[in-house]
């Protein structure tokens, strides 16, 4: 049976980020990655529609969620997670950062080559199915191995094609945490579809805000929203999706034409109506022809004033998400209360856990990438003063 000084399991961007910190805080500790997937960093090399968004210019409390907020908030000051990386990087108008090159996988090929550099042992297709008192390890292949320290790195229940199928969460709670309830977030969200079907596949800029029950507003996005034929997709109903992921009775308002006010539409609109256009082309040229005609047969009849009203006000009550399997983040974790500052467990010394299995999300840009990165590099520098 291998023995090691650290076992670090899960090999996607917070795994890595804590190997590769190990390496460079503490290069005599003998460490080694498992994997359960063929290939380290996979998702990571899928990030960002394969151009790598792995941070934000805005690393503001609003933008975490969780119990691990202000963690977050602390670390990605306190660390740079970009000085993983040997490459240039830029950021686009959102303030989304990218590496130069626009390839993600350039990102964890970096990742992987500063491993094996440190001397990491590295266990690829192979789960761990277990952890004793003791910090034995039982692997899916049949394998055992032992550890002084172990880094619970799995990841969480989104995107299970990537190997996180919520086993870090079993992990975590046979060794004594609970686990907060678990949404899908950064996902695709299912509506009312009466009014949208005939919209699916076209792409409109739109303020999207999201109203709970008694009409008040809970959050607000803006960008492309994609119509599809269970509802919406696209980055302004990703960015609603962390703060409804947990709620009921929720509608969108969808305001399209962002820069346009009420009034500049009744004019349009009067000034078509002048012209002779018919009913259901009031809307033409101003927003694209299928979703004008749906706001007008919405509008039935109604005059400009109320049109206008439509336009900016555009409801769908929201009747779930596209689940853990079309979600980006899992919503949810072990809670801050069972975890220390330097992401050692309350409930069993000498565990560290980081990256999706605890109780922090951010919003689509980065943010949960960047939280992955810190938090591995934190308890990268925790073990490596507490080991030497």
């Amino acid at each position: 049976m291998q023995n090691y000084d650290v076992a670090i399991i899960g090999g996607g961007a917070a795994g890595l980020a804590c190997a590769v910190a190990l390496g460079q805080y503490a290069p005599s500790l003998k460490t080694v990655i498992i994997e359960a997937g063929a290939r380290l960093g996979k998702k990571l090399a899928a990030t960002g529609n394969g151009q790598g968004n792995v941070s934000n210019a805005d690393m503001s409390p609003c933008h975490f969620h969780g119990t691990f907020a202000p963690l977050a908030v602390r670390l990605s000051r306190e660390y740079d997670a970009l000085s993983l990386f040997d490459c240039l990087f830029t950021a686009d108008k959102s303030g989304k950062i990218y590496p130069a090159g626009k390839q993600a996988s350039s990102l964890s090929d970096c990742l992987i080559r500063k491993v094996n550099a440190a001397g990491v042992s590295v266990i690829l297709g192979a789960k761990a199915t277990g952890i004793d008192g003791s910090f034995t390890l039982s692997l899916s292949d049949g394998g055992k191995l032992t550890a002084r320290r172990v880094v619970l790195a799995a990841g969480g229940c989104a995107q299970k094609q990537f190997m996180t199928d919520g086993n870090a969460f079993r992990l975590a709670k046979s060794l004594g945490h609970t686990i907060t309830e678990l949404y899908p977030s950064l996902v695709q969200l299912k509506t009312d579809t009466t009014h949208i079907k005939t919209l699916k596949g076209i792409r409109a800029e739109c303020a999207v805000t999201a109203l709970s029950r008694d009409k008040s507003a809970i959050a607000q996005s803006s960008g492309d929203v994609i119509f599809t034929d269970y509802g919406v997709s696209g980055n302004a109903i990703f960015g609603i999706s962390p703060y409804i992921a947990h709620l009921g009775g929720v509608t969108l308002s969808l305001a399209f034409l962002p820069e346009f006010s009420e009034a500049d539409i009744v004019r349009d609109i009067e000034r078509k109506r002048a012209l002779g256009y018919d009913y259901s082309e009031l809307l033409s040229g101003s927003l694209h022809n299928q979703i004008g005609r749906a706001i007008m047969r919405r509008a039935g009849g109604a005059g400009a004033e109320e049109v206008a009203r439509l336009v900016k006000h555009f409801t769908l009550a929201v009747t779930g998400s596209m689940g853990f399997d079309n979600a980006q983040v899992t919503k949810g974790g072990v809670p801050f209360s069972e975890v220390g500052d330097d992401m050692q467990s309350r409930r069993k010394k000498g565990l560290y856990l980081v990256g999706e299995v605890v109780d922090l999300d951010g919003d689509c840009g980065g943010y949960n990438l960047t939280w992955a990165f810190v938090s591995g590099m934190h308890a990268a520098r925790a073990i490596s003063e507490e080991l030497l």
